[in-house]
């Protein structure tokens, strides 16, 4: 794979294109507007919204683990028929279909509304695995890093614009707007529509499909495959550490992306205009993040990037935890009168940093342990990883804010960061590389390429 020459342009920004269409859904639905509005109005549990964000963790939490369960098998089975792109257009179909029916929720139409974000966001998320699985194809493993960041930070960019758009158009999340707000759904399904056409037209299918032996089929041969994977990997045992180290890493990001707005309407309090400036203030800094660190691995290593995007997350929960304390300590020193709102918008602007950074560096880390004619199955294993954590980590938020309340439940986002941080340690790129490239040389002796 060292070998592997850079991509045309095109193709290269085609994959790029489909993180912009997809920020648009994680966004509008999950992030910014629909989480919200299912807390407060679909379900409406007033004052302390327990019920809505139980509810809303146990949606998300079915959802990724419908992920886990699929996730390696397809993979293995896309790797053995070389027909990632084709799976890749099933679950974009079934994004913006289920995302489009969220226009016809109700208030108080709970189960509904969580049937639709269950088939929309596990649809969205398999699909997160799948175009990963691309990105070994694009180049050398030097050039993984900017890639990936290239990506993440186009996403953003994406995402500002969709979510911009609704915000300033579609209006405030509040029963009495609720026959405009409820558009954000088709919205989110059309702007997902449009933006990934150039993925499907440049990105291309590098596999060479095998034939299905007589008495097999493509489910057996992947089930089979995956043993295999999963027993290939005690030769990649800096692969194995950093897939421990991104699940504990993904469960509080998580829950940062589930549960930020809902955090700044319920405990902070934060007006409309700050909840549109925390929305373009993340953006921006979630995108900087993505371009500044997918270029500094380029001189880092993957693996120091992705630590010190770990202690940026360690500051950003901090800050978020402290808020109300912030405040007063500035307003002591100052004498100013400062609201805890605006002084959330510099919480939010250190998430974004990290937001942006840590998932770039991490799927790029990935990308360089990772032997070529396994990657969809290993990002498969990456994307296992990374649901199974959503579902330990937004339900586990859930449960414990059941128990505490939002404010307090945070520091749980704390904990999982820092047990991020001690298990990425023992990772050594360069071995970890050597091992992917070594696994390739001895394939063909092993398999006789099947």
């Amino acid at each position: 794979m060292q070998n592997t020459p850079l991509a045309p342009k095109r193709e290269i920004f085609g994959w790029a294109m489909f993180d912009f269409a997809n920020q648009g859904y994680t966004l509008l639905i999950i992030t910014v507007i629909f989480g919200d509005l299912f807390t407060r109005i679909i379900v409406g549990d007033a004052p302390d919204y327990r019920l809505g964000n139980l509810l809303w963790s146990v949606a998300l939490a079915v959802s990724y683990l419908m992920v886990v369960v699929s996730n390696p098998v397809c993979g293995a089975v896309m790797d053995y028929s070389a027909s990632r792109k084709r799976f890749l257009f099933i679950s974009y179909l079934l994004t913006v279909i289920t995302t489009a029916l969220l226009y016809f929720v109700e208030p108080g139409w709970i189960v509904p509304a969580m049937v639709l974000i269950i088939l929309s966001n596990f649809a969205y998320s398999i699909g997160e695995g799948f175009i990963a699985s691309f990105l070994p194809d694009l180049g050398p493993r030097k050039a993984l890093g900017w890639i990936s960041g290239l990506g993440w930070g186009v996403g953003y960019i994406g995402g500002l614009i969709a979510t911009a758009f609704t915000l300033f158009f579609l209006g405030e999340v509040s029963f009495e707007n609720y026959d405009t707000i409820r558009w954000v759904g088709p919205f989110a399904a059309g702007f997902f529509l449009l933006a990934a056409i150039p993925t499907f037209l440049w990105v291309r299918e590098r596999g060479v499909p095998r034939a299905v032996p007589a008495g097999q089929t493509l489910l057996r041969i992947g089930l089979g495959r995956l043993s295999t994977t999963l027993h290939e990997t005690r030769h990649f045992r800096d692969l194995r550490a950093l897939l421990v180290s991104i699940f504990f890493a993904m469960a509080g990001i998580y829950i940062i992306i589930a549960f930020s707005f809902i955090y700044g309407a319920q405990v902070i309090g934060w007006s409309e205009s700050v909840r549109v400036y925390m929305f373009i203030t993340v953006q921006l800094t979630a995108a900087f993040g993505a371009f500044a660190f997918g270029a500094l691995q380029s001189r880092l290593g993957a693996r120091a990037t992705y630590l010190i995007t770990l202690a940026l997350w360690l500051a950003a929960i901090l800050a978020i935890w402290q808020t109300p304390a912030l405040t007063r300590v500035l307003n002591a020193l100052t004498g100013a009168e400062l609201q805890a709102q605006y002084i959330f918008l510099f919480a939010g602007g250190l998430a974004g940093l990290s937001l942006g950074s840590s998932q770039s560096a991490g799927r790029a880390l990935v990308g360089v342990l990772t032997p070529l004619g396994k990657s969809a199955e290993f990002f498969g294993l990456w994307g296992t990883s990374s649901k199974l954590a959503a579902v330990f980590g937004i339900l586990g938020l859930g449960l414990v804010q059941l128990a505490f309340g939002l404010a307090d439940a945070i520091v749980f986002c704390m904990v999982l960061f820092v047990i991020a941080i001690i298990t990425v340690l023992p990772v050594n790129e360069a071995r970890g590389a050597e091992a992917a490239e070594a696994w390739q040389e001895a394939e063909p002796t092993r398999t006789g390429r099947e």
